[in-house]
């Protein structure tokens, strides 16, 4: 930053010098009007209160509607579990029998009965059913804290782009703060014939890339900030201001600790594992199927008048017979065991996959953290040493103002691209925690809490 102010420093006396032996005003140059391409962006109402992380994590943890969705589905899920293994409604039943045909309303020359009836499942099927829905609930709670984790991801990534594009604006204002003093400058010296027209026109096309950096940057600014708005569940186009600093640029952990991380802690493989272990249980209870049911019945019959015994009572027992229909059960068997195989095979390939992911986002971050540095270390000093010579070259007439202006916009590149690779290393590491199931804080290192 000393060198950004030496530079305007120095950009400054020159115009001053030059305007102090100026006989002349300044004819039209084709920059009068570029004056207004170097306005400062429209920035946020300041009433607009910049949020951090931390409390954009937490807010969208705490209301985003795909959030929601998932807790209603384990709040179904869980309701259903006393359901599971509960006994089927008892049933109750008249019967008149012998019913005359010549009074069929003579009811009282009938034999009238009245029972209730339960069914009871076979040994262990209750149980069974209630594991089974044990299991759902199990597996749609892994599968909420995967959305949780999908849409804190989403949030942290969606931050990043809009405090890079925040950042970005910055850094365009602050050029634009060198590039007026620098045309300010030039202008004075062509209107002492120091510098050619052509020079003039180079300079003016040159300079417009300030304007189309700020019009991508004020559109990515949008971009990420409707996709923050709707992931808090507010109006996307309702304003908003994030502050923050970038991840450390810390050495990342090894690839066995992230994958053996993943493997405890990554939601969807945590939801599959219990689809895995429910499919064992439907296959359990399939086979319970050769169990037969019993059905109990109890009831009071009252006779027709001049029977020796007119009050009686009766019980019923009864059971289906499955060994006679064995070629269904015999197929749901199969069907489930087949079942249960498949969801072997999905958490095979899932866990395959997790570690593709890992490798995957530790190389990009990688990649992103070594860019960081070379920018950071080596190329933005040596672009910063450019401009100083540039403009001091410039005072003495020793280069023309196309050379100056061509070192500005190297250093701006070159802050634009750290600016992007520190932004890519922190998106990367969000996509680490997503490939894991944990959360990373600034060096790399597991943790419980959410990342500030």
């Amino acid at each position: 930053m000393k060198s950004f102010m030496c530079s305007i420093f120095a950009l400054a006396l020159a115009a001053y010098w030059c305007a102090a032996y100026a006989e002349t005003p300044a004819p039209r140059d084709g920059l009068a009007g570029f004056a207004a391409l170097l306005q400062d962006h429209p920035a946020q109402a300041e009433t607009t209160q910049a949020l951090t992380l931390e409390e954009v994590e937490r807010i969208a943890l705490a209301v985003n509607p795909e959030i929601e969705v998932a807790a209603r589905k384990l709040a179904a899920a869980q309701a259903h579990v006393p359901t599971a293994g509960a006994l089927d409604d008892p049933s109750a039943m008249y019967r008149g029998w012998s019913v005359p045909l010549e009074k069929p309303w003579d009811y009282n020359q009938a034999q009238n009965m009245f029972s209730i009836s339960q069914t009871f499942p076979g040994a262990g099927k209750r149980t069974l059913r209630t594991n089974v829905a044990e299991m759902d609930v199990a597996e749609v709670k892994a599968e909420l804290e995967q959305v949780r984790l999908e849409v804190r991801v989403r949030t942290h990534k969606a931050f990043d782009e809009l405090l890079r594009a925040e950042d970005e604006l910055k850094i365009h204002d602050q050029h634009v703060g060198i590039a007026r003093q620098a045309i300010a400058a030039a202008r004075i010296k062509y209107a002492v014939g120091k510098v050619p027209q052509q020079d003039m026109l180079k300079a003016e096309v040159a300079l417009t890339q300030l304007t189309e950096h700020m019009i991508r940057f004020e559109q990515d600014a949008d971009l990420a900030r409707a996709e923050l708005n709707t992931l808090l569940r507010r109006d996307p186009s309702a304003p908003l201001s994030v502050s923050g600093d970038y991840a450390v640029l810390a050495p990342l952990p090894p690839v066995e600790k992230l994958e053996a991380a993943a493997v405890q802690a990554r939601p969807d493989l945590a939801a599959l594992r219990e689809a895995t272990e429910r499919s064992r249980k439907e296959e359990a209870l399939a086979k319970k199927a050769y169990a037969p049911d019993f059905t109990v019945s109890g009831g009071y019959m009252l006779m027709a008048p001049g029977s020796t015994f007119r009050n009686n009572y009766m019980v019923e027992g009864s059971m289906n017979l499955p060994w006679l229909n064995r070629h269904k059960h015999d197929a749901e068997i199969a069907e489930s065991t087949a079942r249960a195989t498949e969801h072997d095979a999905e958490l095979d390939a899932l866990r395959n996959m997790a570690f593709g992911q890992i490798q995957e986002a530790r190389v990009q971050a990688q990649a992103a953290q070594r860019m960081a540095h070379l920018y950071h270390d080596e190329l933005r000093p040596q672009a910063e040493a450019t401009l100083e010579s540039s403009v001091i070259a410039y005072e003495n007439d020793k280069t023309d103002f196309l050379d100056l202006l061509d070192s500005q916009m190297t250093l701006i590149d070159i802050d634009l691209a750290w600016l992007q690779s520190v932004a890519d290393f922190d998106a990367r590491m969000a996509d680490l925690e997503l490939a894991t199931g944990t959360t990373l804080d600034a060096t790399g290192t597991q943790t419980t809490e959410v990342k500030p």
